[in-house]
């Protein structure tokens, strides 16, 4: 037993199905005398719908893997030289590449039997959003191991609005005496600048908030899986005794009826030593009676 086919295996189910498997994988990892494999089964986490739907697409949809992963270079490149041009077309093809994903994601966990609402929706197009902006999750993405949704970085998704403030060339400062209007542009643009950095900072404010969520919810969600897992174990180990008591039981039964029949025949044993003692002492009476009269 090798973790990458326990893996892929494990994340191939569906999610209610996840635990079961892994605490059998686990235990059967335990028995072959490997206990740092079964440790390493035991601390997998079961995945989110979301998760498993992103996990489901990579395996059902192997060849629209690569497409994705060079968009996201495509656009981190962009991004890196300020092309205008180059982002823009290449956001258009973002946004119509993760919605497709999304929605062939949503209908192959469909036709497995899975729903997946509008929430878990949202969350596959993150993880489609982080694949585009981040090389390690386009690698966790394409493994197919994904427990939970990833999260793009913060500014990221903004590139549109990236591209047209690239597309947008810089003001030239005047040497001239400026124009009566320039000004006021110049304060527009201030203001413009300062609710950028505003909207900019709550973003990340948001962002680390959902992240503490996030956190918050795997710790509960890791919390209720190795309860689930040590509930599991105790109720095995239950079923176990409950069996060797029975087994134990039946041999009692077994025993006792030994002992009762080693019992009567014991006693069936003694009443002929009994008898055939009292008959070797009428006998030798009778040989002596015999004897005296022959004297």
């Amino acid at each position: 037993m090798e973790l990458e086919t326990v893996l892929d295996e494990l994340y191939a189910l569906r999610p209610e199905e996840f635990t079961a498997a892994r605490n059998a994988r686990a235990a059967a990892a335990r028995k072959a005398g490997d206990r740092e494999l079964a440790e390493r089964i035991r601390a997998l986490h079961r995945p989110t719908v979301s998760a498993w739907a992103c996990n489901l697409l990579v395996r059902r949809e192997p060849e629209k893997i690569q497409p994705l992963i060079s968009l996201g270079e495509g656009l981190r490149a962009a991004h890196r030289d300020l092309d205008g041009e180059q982002l823009r077309e290449l956001g258009r093809q973002q946004h119509l590449l993760v919605g497709a994903l999304a929605r062939e994601a949503r209908r192959l966990a469909a036709d497995a039997g899975q729903a997946v609402g509008d929430s878990a929706l949202h969350e596959i197009e993150a993880t489609l959003h982080a694949v585009l902006a981040d090389p390690h999750a386009a690698r966790e993405w394409a493994a197919g191991h994904l427990e939970k949704p990833l999260s793009a970085p913060v500014g990221f998704s903004g590139l549109e609005a990236s591209a047209a403030a690239v597309a947008t060339p810089a003001r030239p400062r005047a040497q001239a005496p400026v124009p009566a209007t320039e000004p006021d542009e110049d304060r527009r643009d201030r203001r413009h600048r300062e609710q950028l950095d505003r909207a900019r900072q709550e973003a990340e404010a948001a962002e680390r908030q959902a992240r503490e969520g996030e956190h918050a919810r795997e710790a509960a969600a890791a919390e209720l899986e190795q309860a689930q897992a040590a509930f599991e174990e105790s109720g095995e180990r239950v079923a176990s005794l409950e069996r060797e008591l029975r087994q134990a039981r039946k041999q009692q039964r077994r025993t006792e009826d030994g002992l009762r029949e080693a019992r009567d025949r014991a006693a069936a044993a003694d009443r002929t030593a009994r008898d055939a003692r009292n008959h070797a002492k009428k006998t030798q009476a009778a040989v002596e009676r015999l004897s005296g009269h022959s004297a």
